[in-house]
């Protein structure tokens, strides 16, 4: 066999290399002349005759080490992974057999991979972030919501998450409207999950007798009777808004019954636009119960304070006369006047102990013999609202003596250095207090204490703080129950100005009424005026009173914790009611006697035109106008002046043309403390704080 004869030099090696590597027949060898190694034989050659003495030898060609024939120009050899077969090539060589391509080789199988990974990691992360965020946001929602709607801690956590938010929706600010229909949801499940014995009804027992309503709840722990309580007056107060609400079944639609179609409603009222199609009246049914099944199941629990009682019956006698029944509203202001005097020691109404005369409802001196106490908060509650149902149905003859007595008791109450404590709290809530205090800077109103005054960062107040972030807040002691006489605090003090408001809009109105019916009498409209001014005096000393109040509250700020943070709210909102209510009460008062006022310059003006007019016209009109002589320039001069006069009365401003000044005035200044605006942020807040 023969064999490729080899370069022996280095240099000859080489360039055999190089060679090699140009040429793609691994047998064709050429080489540039040297004297050292001999011309190599072509292969043909060495093929044809296998006796090398007798092959023919060809003559040496010199080759260039950097050139290459062209007749030894060949295609490289194409790779299917390495190129891609153009349009063209392809309609040259159909005849030819098509080469098959890999699209997805290892290279490409590892960068999918790691694509995909990556994919992934980012998409895990976003979640995992998204999550966290939401779970963070629930908890700083759940635990902002427990410390302002505090529940029961025997209650299972979905209940208590249901009724907070129950309680928030109708104090929300953050809304156009309050959904009451989710409010009135969030209450009855919450109510549902209460009575049922599985879930968080075991300590509340049913009813004894088949014909009553309410529970027996006795057993149960003080903390779970107030929160079932609450509850209870939710769902009356939702059903209150949802009464004239109608749901639809097929779709479980929520519609006012104005708009349903059917006989009973020829006419329905137009939906908003964008709404759902209004129901049929076949498909509806009513959205909520009826307010009078709560408030009843209240009145009728075992279990229930005289104050919390008493509080349903008010709530439901207000709706009833709402609804138009005076009659029934009456009774029951009558029995929450019952279960107040119950409440506050008195063996039966009529006894020796009612503070109040019964046919007349006034109340009885504190130095009588037969009543040496003052009346309880209960009874001056329950009082006040008979007193004003009385004076809405007309009847302030009888609402007048009983609003002024219980003025009277008001003002001799002690004030609150004066009373003692009703009741020692507990350690538990001394404790809660303690660390509200420290964890957000609040005043408990029990005194300066030791570590006030020095560093915050003692163990004491840092395990505190520690304590107050992780342990959940302590259940807030049970609120007064109202059996003993209030002390004159700024809540007693705004229901202070309240009573002057009814007071003064009972006189006023009964001043106008008296006016009206005797308006020929001199001595009549004389009386009917000074008592529309003593009216006007009245609602003046309230407005004075609530605006004083709710500036010494603001300036104390919402400090204190549990009951005295709540008692704060109520007494704030009960002086923001009576100011704006006195504001409007005050404007429509003033703008009615400067309307009287101009009416009556406008009357006078009109007679001393018909006087002077009667004066300048003498005998055939030739006297003048007495003044002078009866030339032009003498009546000239008179109509100048009498212009002048005109001018100078149409400038001057009556009394209550200014006093009606004075109110749009002092309704200006109110707005600011009434809205609480609050201030606008600072920083980097500033950006992204519309």
């Amino acid at each position: 066999m023969l064999r490729q004869q080899q370069p022996r030099t280095l240099a000859g090696r080489l360039r055999l290399l190089a060679v090699r590597r140009r040429s793609s027949s691994p047998l064709l060898l050429f080489f540039s002349r040297s004297p050292s190694l001999p011309p190599a034989a072509p292969p043909s050659a060495a093929t044809n005759n296998s006796n090398p003495a007798i092959t023919p030898t060809a003559p040496a060609t010199a080759v260039r080490f950097f050139t290459r024939p062209a007749n030894l120009s060949t295609p490289r050899p194409q790779l299917p992974f390495l190129a891609v077969p153009l349009s063209a090539w392809r309609r040259n060589n159909n005849n030819k057999q098509q080469q098959q391509f890999r699209y997805l080789t290892t290279e490409r199988k590892r960068w999918l991979a790691h694509e995909f990974l990556t994919a992934g990691k980012y998409t895990v992360s976003l979640w995992a972030i998204l999550g966290l965020t939401v779970a963070i946001y629930w908890s700083l929602q759940q635990e902002w919501l427990e410390r302002r709607y505090p529940t029961p801690h025997e209650w299972t956590y979905l209940t208590r998450a249901r009724s907070r938010l129950a309680r928030w929706a109708p104090d929300r600010t953050d809304v156009f409207a309050t959904d009451w229909v989710q409010a009135g949801a969030y209450a009855k499940n919450v109510l549902e999950r209460l009575e049922d014995p599985s879930l968080d009804g075991g300590a509340l027992l049913p009813p004894r007798d088949d014909g009553e309503v309410g529970f027996d709840a006795t057993a149960a722990s003080e903390p779970w009777r107030r929160g079932y309580h609450q509850i209870l007056m939710l769902c009356g107060r939702a059903a209150e808004h949802l009464d004239d609400q109608v749901v639809d079944t097929t779709r479980h639609l929520v519609f006012p019954a104005a708009q349903v179609r059917g006989p009973s409603n020829p006419h329905p009222a137009p939906i908003a636009a964008g709404s759902p199609p209004a129901p049929r009246e076949e498909d509806c049914d009513r959205a909520y119960d009826p307010p009078e099944a709560y408030y009843g199941r209240v009145l009728a629990t075992r279990g229930f304070s005289a104050r919390q009682k008493m509080d349903a019956a008010l709530a439901h006698a207000a709706w009833l006369e709402f609804k138009g029944a005076p009659e029934a509203a009456a009774r029951m202001y009558e029995r929450a006047l019952a279960l107040a005097v119950e409440g506050s020691g008195a063996a039966r109404p009529g006894g020796p102990l009612l503070p109040y005369d019964e046919k007349t409802y006034v109340l009885r001196d504190d130095n009588s013999e037969e009543e040496g106490r003052k009346p309880s908060a209960n009874v001056l509650a329950s009082l006040t609202a008979l007193a004003t149902h009385k004076a809405r149905g007309g009847d302030v003859e009888a609402a007048l003596p009983i609003l002024i007595s219980i003025l009277r008791a008001r003002r001799s109450l002690p004030s609150p250095q004066q009373q003692q404590p009703r009741r020692k709290p507990s350690s538990s809530s001394a404790m809660a207090a303690v660390s509200s205090e420290v964890a957000f800077g609040g005043d408990t109103g029990t005194g300066t204490s030791s570590s006030s005054s020095s560093s915050p960062w003692t163990m004491e107040n840092v395990s505190s703080l520690i304590k107050s972030v992780v342990l959940e807040p302590a259940y807030p002691p049970p609120p007064d129950d109202g059996s003993a006489p209030p002390a004159r605090d700024p809540g007693e003090l705004c229901e202070e100005a309240g009573l002057n408001l009814y007071i003064g809009e009972i006189i006023y109105a009964m001043s106008s009424k008296s006016t009206n019916s005797n308006s020929s009498s001199s001595s009549s409209k004389n009386g009917s005026r000074s008592g529309r001014e003593d009216g006007l005096a009245w609602t003046r000393e309230a407005v004075d009173l609530a605006e004083e109040q709710l500036h010494k509250l603001k300036l104390r700020g919402g400090g204190g914790s549990g009951n005295e943070a709540q008692a704060a709210e109520h007494a704030k909102k009960t002086c923001k009611d009576c100011l704006e209510s006195g504001l409007t009460n005050w404007a429509a008062m003033v703008e009615r006697l400067a309307r009287e006022e101009k009416e009556k310059k406008e009357k006078e003006r009109q007679e001393d035109k018909k006087v002077a007019a009667a004066a300048k016209s003498g005998w055939l009109g030739l006297w003048g106008d007495g003044n002078g002589s009866g030339s032009g320039s003498g009546s000239g001069s008179g109509g100048n002046r009498d212009a002048a006069g005109e001018e100078e009365e149409n400038r001057s401003v009556g009394r209550w043309e200014a006093e009606e000044q004075v109110v749009r005035e002092r309704t200006r200044r109110a707005r600011d403390i009434i809205e609480e605006l609050e201030a606008p942020k600072t920083g980097i807040a500033a950006l992204v704080w519309a």
